[in-house]
């Protein structure tokens, strides 16, 4: 049985296997409320490089992905700005789960159910690891921020506000 065998077959990994993405998983006790200093402390990473997946919505309730440092927050007021919207908001987690098609603490951004446009924290992209949600709690992979550049095509913001 190969290490891959022994990971959750997500939607999420089920993506990143059908575009050949190098990835390589990790699995940890999920904490309820935990966050990524929780997966960061069970992984032995820094919390910097762990990636938050939130889904958001605008005024007009249209869903969006936005992909944050865990040791940050997202300003709202900044990212409504930068899209060129009233309000950004983050979406109820019963909405984010019908959006997403995840359970809110095992969202990943890759394989969701509905199509989002998707907003990336711009300094992700210049680390050389990510540790993002692979689609289960729990369960987070790790890769290059350039794959997932290459996968989700994201919008580069600078909307990133320290905890």
């Amino acid at each position: 049985m190969s290490e891959k065998d022994k990971f959750p077959m997500t939607l999420a990994i089920r993506e990143l296997q059908a575009h050949n993405v190098s990835y390589t998983g990790h699995l940890f006790p999920y904490q309820e409320k935990g966050g990524t200093r929780h997966s960061s402390e069970q992984l032995g990473v820094d919390e910097h490089i762990v990636i938050k997946t939130l889904i958001m919505e605008t005024e007009d309730k249209s869903p969006l992905i936005v992909l944050m440092h865990g040791d940050m927050q997202v300003s709202t007021k900044q990212l409504a700005r930068e899209l060129g919207v009233k309000t950004v908001s983050p979406c109820k987690p019963e909405v984010a789960d019908r959006h997403s098609g995840y359970q809110v603490g095992g969202t990943s951004p890759f394989g969701t159910k509905r199509k989002m446009p998707v907003y990336m924290e711009k300094s992700i992209a210049e680390l050389a690891q990510i540790y993002i949600n692979g689609g289960k709690r729990g369960f987070l992979v790790s890769l290059s921020p350039q794959e997932v550049v290459r996968l989700l095509k994201p919008q580069y913001v600078t909307v990133g506000i320290a905890e």
